[in-house]
């Protein structure tokens, strides 16, 4: 079984046979995943070595240490967070084979086609539908808040193949190709001035059915592996202590004595410690992922996550006064990753908005935390058994 020793003397034979100061940043990367060190929880080939998930950490380390680039994680979070694990749970081999190494390379960004206008909250009451012909299957609708489509090669998709069974049974989940005709990204622009998300409109797009992921009629159950992670990917991401949305604050708080007021003071340790809190149970779900599979507790986090964001922004502002309104760079961008930390606290401010929107409303994720980690009972559901053609829209 692979130890931390072992990992550690594997990581160093990799260091010296590519020295990060010598080798492409590419080349690297992709030596990395073939060498078993890119997700070491994952099987043998697959950029991993089947070694438990908390030994990352220990390969991570070692190459930090030695200045080895990484892979963008905050570029092709949507593939890493969201795509790769799903299918690694239920791809095929050749899937597999195909799409994990360049997606963990950054060679292929993706994205995420799940919500609609009329199915955000409401996920299963997506109408963007997919017939099948022959060996490929024809997609028409429209999907919308889709961050990176602008950049992305692939996607996942989710598409109705059933329209006579219930909203959650006739639902499909495919690997869509961005490049392929039928296609149009629009962008959506944001409080914030740039264009990071955008809506999609998908006209006749052919999908192979080799790139169907999962069974037919299954993909809400292949959705939910998506959805779990992504709440992980979000409100659960590594970060050091005063890491995230608190750090710059706390740096203001003491850098600038003028603007301090005890009110302020006790309101900034307050959302310190709430801060802390969170970063130590994000670290604590992510050890119980070593055993498995992402679970609803992830909700928990993200709610977390989209509530501290936006009060400690709000904070900053007050602290700042005047100048905590303005930004340098209120112009209609289309940023290929979103970066918190490195920006204006106007920006910040706005920006944090979205966060009880986007990977799940802060509204649906309650009722998650309520009804699948309380045991609470849940809410009524009238359109339970009626079929999707049959419900109001």
């Amino acid at each position: 079984m692979t130890d931390a020793a072992e990992l550690r003397r594997r990581t160093q034979e990799f260091l010296a046979a590519h020295p990060p100061a010598t080798t492409g940043r590419l080349e690297f990367l992709r030596a990395r995943f073939d060498a078993g060190l890119a997700w070491v929880h994952f099987p043998e080939g697959l950029g991993g070595l089947g070694a438990p998930r908390s030994l990352q950490a220990v390969v991570d380390a070692g190459l930090e240490a030695a200045g080895a680039p990484d892979n963008d994680p905050r570029r092709i979070g949507i593939g890493l967070g969201m795509a790769a694990p799903t299918i690694l749970q239920y791809g095929t081999q050749e899937q597999k084979r195909r799409f994990l190494k360049p997606l963990w390379t950054g060679e292929e960004v993706w994205c995420q086609l799940f919500s609609e206008p009329g199915a955000g909250s409401d996920l299963a009451a997506l109408g963007t539908r997919a017939v099948r012909e022959g060996d490929e299957w024809v997609v028409n609708g429209q999907k919308v808040w889709t961050s990176s489509a602008h950049v992305a090669r692939w996607a996942i998709l989710i598409a109705r193949t059933d329209p006579d069974v219930p909203k959650h049974r006739g639902i499909t989940y495919f690997l869509c190709d961005m490049t392929d005709p039928g296609v149009e990204v629009r962008p959506l622009r944001q409080i914030t001035g740039e264009a990071e998300f955008n809506e999609v409109f998908l006209t006749g797009v052919r999908i192979p059915d080799a790139h169907r992921l999962g069974e037919i009629g299954d993909g809400w159950r292949v959705a939910q592996t998506t959805l779990n992670n992504e709440r992980v990917a979000i409100g659960g991401m590594r970060i050091p202590r005063e890491g995230g949305m608190i750090g710059p604050v706390s740096r203001t708080w003491r850098e600038r004595p003028e603007l301090r007021t005890h009110d302020l003071h006790q309101r900034l340790l307050t959302l310190w410690v709430e801060a802390e809190v969170a970063r130590l149970t994000g670290e604590r779900l992510r050890q119980q992922l070593v055993a498995g599979q992402p679970g609803p507790e992830g909700a928990g986090m993200k709610l977390a996550f989209a509530r501290l964001n936006q009060a400690i922004s709000g904070l900053e502002v007050e602290l700042r006064g005047e100048e905590g309104l303005l930004y340098d760079d209120w112009t209609m961008r289309r940023p290929e990753k979103v970066d918190f930390t490195g920006r204006d606290a106007g920006y910040r401010y706005l920006r944090s908005k979205g966060n009880s929107i986007e990977g799940g409303t802060s509204e649906v994720l309650l009722n998650i935390v309520a009804e699948r980690v309380l045991g609470l009972p849940a809410e009524p559901r009238t359109d339970k058994d009626v079929a999707w053609k049959d419900l109001a829209r």
